[in-house]
Protein backbone atom coordinates (compact mmCIF):
# COMPACT_ATOMS: atom_id res chain seq x y z
CA UNK A 1 0.00 0.00 0.00
CA UNK A 2 1.42 3.37 -1.04
CA UNK A 3 2.16 5.78 1.78
CA UNK A 4 0.67 9.25 1.09
CA UNK A 5 3.35 11.84 0.38
CA UNK A 6 1.76 14.05 3.03
CA UNK A 7 2.56 11.48 5.73
CA UNK A 8 6.16 11.19 4.55
CA UNK A 9 6.43 14.98 4.66
CA UNK A 10 4.96 15.16 8.16
CA UNK A 11 7.47 12.61 9.44
CA UNK A 12 10.36 14.52 7.88
CA UNK A 13 9.20 17.87 9.28
CA UNK A 14 8.75 16.44 12.77
CA UNK A 15 12.11 14.71 12.70
CA UNK A 16 13.93 17.80 11.45
CA UNK A 17 12.84 19.97 14.39
CA UNK A 18 11.95 17.37 17.02
CA UNK A 19 13.52 19.30 19.92
CA UNK A 20 11.19 22.23 19.24
CA UNK A 21 8.10 20.02 19.03
CA UNK A 22 9.01 18.22 22.27
CA UNK A 23 9.50 21.47 24.19
CA UNK A 24 6.80 22.64 26.57
CA UNK A 25 6.36 25.76 24.41
CA UNK A 26 4.78 23.65 21.69
CA UNK A 27 1.17 23.06 22.69
CA UNK A 28 -1.55 20.56 21.88
CA UNK A 29 -3.54 22.94 19.64
CA UNK A 30 -0.50 23.47 17.43
CA UNK A 31 0.09 19.73 17.29
CA UNK A 32 -3.47 19.02 16.21
CA UNK A 33 -3.49 21.62 13.46
CA UNK A 34 0.00 20.97 12.10
CA UNK A 35 0.28 17.18 12.44
CA UNK A 36 -2.79 15.27 13.57
CA UNK A 37 -5.37 16.93 11.32
CA UNK A 38 -3.34 16.27 8.16
CA UNK A 39 -2.43 12.76 9.36
CA UNK A 40 -6.07 11.72 9.61
CA UNK A 41 -6.94 13.56 6.42
CA UNK A 42 -4.34 11.31 4.77
CA UNK A 43 -6.36 8.37 6.15
CA UNK A 44 -9.37 9.66 4.22
CA UNK A 45 -11.30 11.43 6.99
CA UNK A 46 -13.02 14.76 6.33
CA UNK A 47 -11.47 16.30 9.44
CA UNK A 48 -12.47 19.88 8.62
CA UNK A 49 -15.89 19.03 7.16
CA UNK A 50 -14.94 20.40 3.78
CA UNK A 51 -17.94 18.56 2.33
CA UNK A 52 -20.30 20.76 4.36
CA UNK A 53 -22.10 17.78 5.91
CA UNK A 54 -24.76 18.42 8.57
CA UNK A 55 -23.51 18.09 12.15
CA UNK A 56 -25.33 14.80 12.73
CA UNK A 57 -23.39 13.10 9.93
CA UNK A 58 -19.96 14.72 10.04
CA UNK A 59 -17.00 12.38 9.77
CA UNK A 60 -15.24 14.00 12.69
CA UNK A 61 -16.48 15.87 15.75
CA UNK A 62 -13.86 17.96 17.52
CA UNK A 63 -14.14 17.88 21.31
CA UNK A 64 -17.20 15.68 21.29
CA UNK A 65 -19.29 15.66 24.50
CA UNK A 66 -19.47 12.39 26.43
CA UNK A 67 -20.96 11.75 29.85
CA UNK A 68 -18.66 10.04 32.36
CA UNK A 69 -20.36 9.69 35.72
CA UNK A 70 -21.77 13.11 36.58
CA UNK A 71 -19.23 14.97 34.45
CA UNK A 72 -19.22 15.82 30.75
CA UNK A 73 -15.86 15.22 29.05
CA UNK A 74 -14.60 16.10 25.58
CA UNK A 75 -12.34 13.72 23.63
CA UNK A 76 -10.27 15.69 21.14
CA UNK A 77 -11.59 13.81 18.11
CA UNK A 78 -14.59 11.56 17.63
CA UNK A 79 -14.51 9.65 14.33
CA UNK A 80 -17.92 8.56 13.10
CA UNK A 81 -19.70 6.48 10.50
CA UNK A 82 -23.26 7.47 9.62
CA UNK A 83 -23.42 9.64 12.72
CA UNK A 84 -22.29 6.82 15.04
CA UNK A 85 -19.04 7.01 16.99
CA UNK A 86 -16.46 4.45 15.91
CA UNK A 87 -13.29 5.54 17.72
CA UNK A 88 -11.85 8.43 19.71
CA UNK A 89 -8.47 10.08 19.36
CA UNK A 90 -7.04 11.87 22.38
CA UNK A 91 -4.13 14.20 21.62
CA UNK A 92 -1.24 15.14 23.89
CA UNK A 93 1.62 17.50 23.19
CA UNK A 94 4.88 15.71 22.35
CA UNK A 95 6.41 16.74 25.69
CA UNK A 96 4.16 14.05 27.24
CA UNK A 97 5.44 10.46 27.16
CA UNK A 98 2.63 8.40 25.66
CA UNK A 99 4.46 5.14 26.24
CA UNK A 100 4.88 5.65 29.98
CA UNK A 101 2.12 8.04 31.10
CA UNK A 102 -0.65 6.10 32.87
CA UNK A 103 -2.92 9.13 33.37
CA UNK A 104 -3.16 9.82 29.65
CA UNK A 105 -3.96 6.18 28.93
CA UNK A 106 -6.56 6.07 31.71
CA UNK A 107 -8.24 9.22 30.35
CA UNK A 108 -8.57 7.81 26.84
CA UNK A 109 -9.72 4.40 28.05
CA UNK A 110 -12.46 5.97 30.18
CA UNK A 111 -13.75 7.79 27.12
CA UNK A 112 -13.79 4.63 25.02
CA UNK A 113 -15.19 2.45 27.83
CA UNK A 114 -18.07 4.87 28.50
CA UNK A 115 -18.94 5.09 24.78
CA UNK A 116 -18.63 1.29 24.33
CA UNK A 117 -16.00 1.58 21.60
CA UNK A 118 -13.69 -1.36 20.86
CA UNK A 119 -10.60 0.71 20.10
CA UNK A 120 -9.36 4.28 20.49
CA UNK A 121 -6.08 6.10 19.91
CA UNK A 122 -3.79 8.13 22.16
CA UNK A 123 -1.18 10.13 20.25
CA UNK A 124 1.20 13.08 20.29
CA UNK A 125 2.29 12.30 16.72
CA UNK A 126 5.71 11.29 18.05
CA UNK A 127 3.97 8.24 19.53
CA UNK A 128 0.81 6.43 18.50
CA UNK A 129 -0.86 4.02 20.95
CA UNK A 130 -4.04 2.01 20.38
CA UNK A 131 -6.10 0.73 23.33
CA UNK A 132 -8.76 -1.94 23.65
CA UNK A 133 -11.46 0.09 25.40
CA UNK A 134 -13.64 -2.90 26.22
CA UNK A 135 -11.35 -3.61 29.18
CA UNK A 136 -12.52 -1.62 32.19
CA UNK A 137 -10.03 1.15 33.05
CA UNK A 138 -8.90 1.33 36.66
CA UNK A 139 -6.84 3.99 38.39
CA UNK A 140 -3.43 2.53 38.98
CA UNK A 141 -3.36 0.67 35.67
CA UNK A 142 -0.04 0.89 33.89
CA UNK A 143 0.20 2.83 30.64
CA UNK A 144 0.61 -0.51 28.84
CA UNK A 145 -2.62 -2.02 30.21
CA UNK A 146 -5.05 -2.83 27.35
CA UNK A 147 -2.64 -1.37 24.79
CA UNK A 148 -2.81 -3.35 21.55
CA UNK A 149 -0.50 -1.36 19.26
CA UNK A 150 2.34 1.07 19.77
CA UNK A 151 4.28 2.97 17.08
CA UNK A 152 6.54 5.99 16.95
CA UNK A 153 6.53 8.53 14.12
CA UNK A 154 9.54 6.72 12.65
CA UNK A 155 7.29 3.67 12.08
CA UNK A 156 4.51 5.45 10.19
CA UNK A 157 5.90 4.73 6.75
CA UNK A 158 6.70 1.06 7.37
CA UNK A 159 3.50 0.46 9.38
CA UNK A 160 1.17 2.51 7.19
CA UNK A 161 -0.56 -0.57 5.82
CA UNK A 162 -1.49 -1.76 9.35
CA UNK A 163 -2.67 1.70 10.41
CA UNK A 164 -4.69 2.23 7.25
CA UNK A 165 -6.32 -1.21 7.30
CA UNK A 166 -7.68 -0.49 10.78
CA UNK A 167 -8.29 3.26 10.95
CA UNK A 168 -8.69 4.68 7.44
CA UNK A 169 -12.15 5.97 6.61
CA UNK A 170 -12.68 3.28 3.97
CA UNK A 171 -11.58 0.50 6.34
CA UNK A 172 -13.82 1.68 9.19
CA UNK A 173 -16.79 2.05 6.84
CA UNK A 174 -16.17 -1.53 5.70
CA UNK A 175 -16.20 -2.82 9.28
CA UNK A 176 -12.55 -3.05 10.36
CA UNK A 177 -13.34 -2.20 13.99
CA UNK A 178 -16.29 -4.59 14.10
CA UNK A 179 -14.09 -7.38 12.78
CA UNK A 180 -11.51 -6.57 15.44
CA UNK A 181 -14.13 -6.77 18.18
CA UNK A 182 -15.43 -10.09 16.83
CA UNK A 183 -11.99 -11.64 16.45
CA UNK A 184 -10.45 -10.52 19.75
CA UNK A 185 -12.16 -12.14 22.69
CA UNK A 186 -11.91 -10.35 26.02
CA UNK A 187 -9.43 -11.92 28.38
CA UNK A 188 -10.65 -13.85 31.37
CA UNK A 189 -11.34 -11.53 34.29
CA UNK A 190 -12.44 -8.57 32.16
CA UNK A 191 -15.96 -7.34 31.63
CA UNK A 192 -17.78 -5.17 29.14
CA UNK A 193 -19.59 -2.07 30.33
CA UNK A 194 -23.11 -3.62 30.38
CA UNK A 195 -22.03 -6.62 32.45
CA UNK A 196 -20.13 -4.42 34.85
CA UNK A 197 -23.06 -2.01 35.22
CA UNK A 198 -25.48 -4.85 35.96
CA UNK A 199 -23.19 -6.11 38.72
CA UNK A 200 -23.05 -2.60 40.17
CA UNK A 201 -26.85 -2.32 40.18
CA UNK A 202 -27.12 -5.66 41.96
CA UNK A 203 -24.69 -4.37 44.59
CA UNK A 204 -26.86 -1.26 45.06
CA UNK A 205 -29.92 -3.49 45.43
CA UNK A 206 -28.37 -5.41 48.33
CA UNK A 207 -27.28 -2.24 50.15
CA UNK A 208 -30.70 -0.60 49.71
CA UNK A 209 -32.54 -3.70 50.87
CA UNK A 210 -30.59 -3.83 54.12
CA UNK A 211 -30.99 -0.12 54.90
CA UNK A 212 -34.66 0.20 53.94
CA UNK A 213 -35.66 -3.01 55.78
CA UNK A 214 -33.82 -1.87 58.91
CA UNK A 215 -35.71 1.44 59.00
CA UNK A 216 -39.09 0.19 57.75
CA UNK A 217 -39.81 -3.08 59.49
CA UNK A 218 -43.52 -2.89 58.66
CA UNK A 219 -42.89 -3.40 54.90
CA UNK A 220 -43.69 -6.78 53.36
CA UNK A 221 -41.14 -8.44 51.08
CA UNK A 222 -43.17 -7.40 48.04
CA UNK A 223 -43.40 -3.78 49.21
CA UNK A 224 -39.67 -3.76 49.97
CA UNK A 225 -38.85 -5.00 46.46
CA UNK A 226 -41.10 -2.32 44.91
CA UNK A 227 -39.42 0.45 46.92
CA UNK A 228 -35.94 -0.77 45.96
CA UNK A 229 -36.86 -0.98 42.30
CA UNK A 230 -38.33 2.53 42.26
CA UNK A 231 -35.29 3.93 44.08
CA UNK A 232 -32.87 2.35 41.60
Amino acid sequence: MNVPQKVIDLVEVFDRDINHYKSYNYNETQLRREFLDPFFIALGWDVNNESGTFDAYKDVIHEDAIKIGSATKAPDYSFRVGGNRRFFVEAKKPAVSIQNNPESAYQLRRYGWSAKLPLSILTDFEEFAVYDCRIKPLRGDRASTARTMYFTYQDYVSKWKSISEMFSRDAVWKGSLDRYADSKKLKRGTAEVDDDFLKEIEHWRVILARNIALRNKHLTQRQLNEVIQKTI
